[in-house]
């Protein structure tokens, strides 16, 4: 049903082409003999108001800002609990044209902001197909096939990583918060028997649970911490490089001091891919120093976790197989539609801390029968079977296909900070570490403010999403180059937009800044 747009208002027409269409019923279900068909046309309506959208607008994002975005979806949505306005077939093209006017598209070449990626199709494909059937991995009878997929996959990234033999354990996550903070959950049990039953106080005494991890490590890893009821300043961070890589020497001083306060150090995490400069910690020296000192350690390789599809790049992650855990973004360099992260361990017996047999889900005569459960490997109960659009991709492209478009995003990147570096009004803060671009704005003592108002300024225009970040108290852009079809002419295109905001950003009177 096409789909027409005014001002502040969309409106859909009752027909198609000259045929009249008959209402879509909203209550079919997917999973029944006629739900497939009934999902085939309803998707073929909506992406053809995807495509409409699309094009409307013309651009990386919406223009105008969030007042202007939120009214439309307004207008678009109407009451949430009407009476039934439309046939299902017409409310979801509404919808997805008001989303798709108002989305940031990480499929544009100048939509470069965040680790965020534009999907595979194929994925997609499969992500659709996951949805339709519904599939739950708490418990056997609920995804027998997903339970074996999920399995199967699970032992081929272990593999990939340098887990081997039969041994390893993982789980698939919803990205690396959940990955990071489940392997601190179970680096805390391996460290403080009990701590996960009878709590800290009666599983550590006196010593107090610490995890180390870098200067600029992940958020998320104060943030486990204080779910974990070990409180965020039990993170003790470790000097890192200028290129943003723990030292370490800093590590196992580090280690030493807190043991000599009388603490307890539960975990390290290293990081493969910092979200500035895409920095990997030295992670077979890192390792070394766990391994020595007896500390569990985790990789988070959320982002940087790709490069082990690149036989050129692989290199950059060499000690990865000597970690306890590692967990995977496939959402980041991998190219699926969130949600799809990877915990690994080296181990399986590592996940016993979330062990449990539910008389309602998976009793133990069921799993000594030969029904297996995945109920305990994941701090969710409901788990949808993202482990699809994962091996659909995998099986598609394989690592050699995946590995190209890996590269292709690195080689971006340092042509990208070449054009940086030869532009005089542009300045580089450093060689990319994977594809991840960290520059500004030359505007003198102004630098910072100029930079963050020619960002909103090209967010306002819609003509660019630039990403935004602080390194040593000073303000800086950004661009993560995700998209393994953007090309160098693009990032020029890119960064002379940057430049003309810059401008004029510096010249605007005092009164409009």
């Amino acid at each position: 049903m096409p789909i027409t747009q005014s001002d502040t208002t969309l409106t859909v027409s009752a027909t198609r082409a000259s045929d009249p269409v008959a209402p879509r019923p909203a209550a079919t279900l997917a999973g029944s003999p006629e739900g497939p068909a009934e999902v085939a046309a309803l998707v073929d309506g909506a992406t053809r108001a995807l495509a409409t959208a699309t094009a409307l607008r013309a651009g990386p994002l919406p223009a105008h800002g969030p007042a202007e975005v939120a009214e439309r979806v307004r207008a678009a949505l109407g009451p949430l609990l009407p009476e039934p306005d439309a046939d299902a077939g017409t409310v979801l093209e509404r919808l997805t044209h008001a989303l798709t006017l108002g989305a940031a598209d990480p499929a544009h070449p100048h939509c470069a902001a965040h680790l965020h990626c534009p999907p595979l199709a194929v994925a997609v494909a499969a992500d659709t197909v996951a949805s339709v059937l519904n599939q739950s991995l708490d418990s056997w009878d609920q995804a027998p096939a997903a339970t074996a997929l999920e399995t199967e996959l699970v032992a081929e990234l272990a593999g990939l990583v340098g887990y081997d033999g039969p041994g390893a354990g993982g789980v698939v996550t919803s990205g690396g918060t959940e990955s990071n903070l489940t392997a601190l959950l179970l680096a805390r049990d391996h460290a403080l028997p009990g701590a996960g039953r009878h709590g800290l106080a009666g599983a550590s005494g006196t010593a107090r649970p610490r995890v180390l991890c870098g200067e600029v490590a992940h958020f998320s890893v104060q943030r486990s911490a204080a779910l974990l009821g070990l409180g965020e300043d039990a993170v003790v961070t470790v000097e890192v490089d200028a290129r943003h890589r723990m030292r370490p020497e800093a590590l196992r001083t580090a280690v030493e001091r807190v043991r000599a306060e009388g603490d307890a150090v539960v975990a390290v995490v290293a990081t493969a891919g910092t979200t500035d400069l895409g920095g990997v910690d030295p992670l077979d020296a890192v390792s070394r120093v766990c391994r020595e000192l007896g500390v569990w350690l985790h990789v988070d390789a959320a982002y940087g976790g790709g490069v082990l599809f690149s036989p050129r790049l692989r290199a950059l992650l060499t000690g990865i197989a000597h970690a306890d855990s590692v967990s995977l973004d496939l959402h980041k360099l991998g190219w699926q539609p969130v949600a799809a992260g990877v915990l690994l361990t080296r181990e399986r017996a590592l996940f016993a801390p979330l062990s449990r047999s539910v008389d309602y889900l998976n009793p133990a005569d069921d799993e000594e029968a030969g029904y297996p459960s995945l109920l305990g490997y994941s701090l969710r109960t409901t788990r949808r079977a993202d482990v699809l659009k994962i091996a659909v991709t995998l099986r598609a492209l394989g690592t050699d296909g995946l590995g190209r478009l890996v590269e292709a995003c690195h080689d971006l990147a340092l042509e990208t900070a070449s054009q940086v570096a030869d532009h005089p009004d542009l300045e580089l803060l450093a060689t990319p570490g994977l594809t991840t671009v960290v520059f500004r704005y030359r505007a003198g003592e102004r630098s910072d403010a100029v930079n963050a108002r020619l960002r909103r300024r090209l967010l306002d225009e819609g003509r660019a999403v630039v990403g935004r970040t602080a390194v040593h108290g000073r303000v800086w852009l950004k661009l993560t180059l995700l998209n393994p079809h953007t090309t160098v002419d693009d990032t020029a295109a890119l960064l002379a937009e940057v430049v003309r905001a810059g401008s004029a950003e510096r010249s605007a009177p005092e009164e409009t800044r």
